[in-house]
């Protein structure tokens, strides 16, 4: 039996849960979040708490279980907590600001790169070479930052890119004379 989607999911108050074949919806305090679920996976609401539960013991249907159980439970931290991923710019010049909402970031080179957060993402840029992408759905968060990541990925080098909080990048050495 799976231990991850054998485990039940607390339903922090303030929280509705509601379950829908195929799809389950959870509103919060930091709004609402929908997910498309497999059909086969039974979805259980009791006392403050969701369960899943499989049909059989085929491969399939395993490996749903945990996948159903995890996205309702991050379903259900982004409504209460959300979500963020931090990326930090290495580089002379290299910097981040806001303009309005949106993200502009100049990496080297001749133009400024501007973001545009979709709906339910929004950023920070506490110092000019950090940004933090924040949003409920995990998903898009984690989607949003590697697309930023990708404007300017680390080069082995110099180090000098965008990179997420605490990545290691690996170094090579350069031509020897």
């Amino acid at each position: 039996m799976s231990r991850i989607g054998r485990k039940p999911i607390e339903i922090p108050a303030g929280v509705t849960v509601s379950i829908d074949p195929g799809r389950v919806a959870v509103a919060g305090p930091l709004g609402t979040l929908q997910q498309a679920l497999p059909l086969r996976m039974t979805v259980a609401q009791a006392e403050g708490v969701v369960t899943v539960t499989r049909p059989t013991e085929r491969g399939e249907d395993r490996a749903l279980h945990g996948l159903t159980r995890t996205l309702i439970a991050n379903m259900v931290e982004g409504v209460t907590k959300g979500f963020e991923k931090r990326l930090e710019i290495q580089g002379v010049g290299y910097r981040a600001a806001l303009k309005g909402t949106d993200l502009e970031l100049q990496v080297g080179y001749s133009h400024a790169v501007t973001i545009k957060p979709p709906q339910g993402i929004s950023f920070e840029v506490p110092v000019p070479t950090q940004v933090v992408v924040k949003g409920t759905d995990k998903q898009q968060v984690g989607e949003i930052a590697a697309e930023i990541r990708k404007v300017r990925p680390p080069e082995p080098y110099k180090g000098k890119g965008i990179r997420y909080e605490g990545e290691y990048v690996r170094r090579k050495v350069g031509k020897r004379a």
